[in-house]
């Protein structure tokens, strides 16, 4: 696999039973690069997600993350990348400050470099108040900062997030942008699914959109509305992505649908 990709995916697909979740999926996700993963409720993203991150063996194909095939180097991934699952699944009976101290010395990290990342990180994020308090008692906004907080304490290569937004206020939202830019810069592969998509549309350099486990859409948000054919629309005029990922998915009614007993 070329240095210049993070991931790279052949066919990759993932049933349950009858149920095809994922379908021959082929995706190119460059390094350095804030990739933006959409799709309707359903789609396989989260399923497409947990097999990147080594958390869901696929049913047939092949993935390569940062280099590795994950079939044989799955442990060797996971120590290179960091991820913020939808469902966050913390140690509720620790503190926050305990949780990144176990994930830092999970990644080997010395207790004088997790101590002063946690700091930081706690800082950064407005949780240095809370730090010795039980995460049970936090609010989901709180559990979701100390998730991406725990996700960025060794240093990953690739940052894996699904829908990282969702339940955060405006403050902490800015908060985390603005370290995701700072990690861009550095050469950081940010993999992104979101249903925010003013947020995907202002950060992603590139975006792919899934429908019924498939692959229909890929390139920069330039590639894609050059592709896309808007009757009775402005080439010149700029469409945005909401409008791009209803036409995409087939979401378009010809008439909006409407409640009978509010006629």
């Amino acid at each position: 696999m070329p240095e210049s990709h993070a991931i790279v995916t052949a066919k990759l697909s993932r049933s349950f039973g009858d149920l095809t979740a994922v379908d021959n999926l082929d995706l190119v996700v460059d390094r350095g690069s804030f990739f933006g993963f959409l799709g309707p409720n359903g789609a396989g993203k989260s399923t497409t997600l947990k097999m990147l991150t080594g958390l869901l063996r696929p049913t047939s194909g092949e993935a390569r993350v940062l280099g590795f095939d994950l079939s044989s180097n799955a442990v060797e991934v996971k120590r290179r990348i960091g991820v913020v699952p939808e469902q966050l699944a913390l140690f509720d009976r620790l503190t926050a400050q305990e949780y990144l101290r176990f994930v830092g010395r999970m990644h080997d990290l010395s207790s004088e470099v997790v101590r002063s990342r946690s700091d930081e990180l706690l800082t950064l994020l407005g949780l240095d108040e809370v730090g010795g308090k039980l995460i049970v008692d936090f609010s989901h906004g709180m559990k979701k900062k100390l998730a991406f907080a725990a996700a960025l304490i060794h240093q990953p290569e690739l940052l894996f997030l699904d829908e990282p937004f969702e339940g955060i206020d405006a403050v902490a939202s800015g908060l985390i942008k603005s370290i995701l830019n700072q990690l861009i810069s550095k050469q950081v592969t940010i993999f992104l699914t979101s249903h925010i998509l003013e947020i995907v549309e202002k950060l992603c350099s590139r975006i792919a959109i899934v429908n019924n486990g498939r692959l229909v859409a890929s390139g920069t948000l330039a590639e894609l509305r050059c592709g896309l054919h808007l009757e009775g629309r402005d080439a010149r005029e700029e469409v945005s992505l909401e409008e791009l990922f209803i036409r995409t998915v087939g979401g378009e009614h010809e008439q909006p649908p409407r409640l009978s007993w509010l006629e």
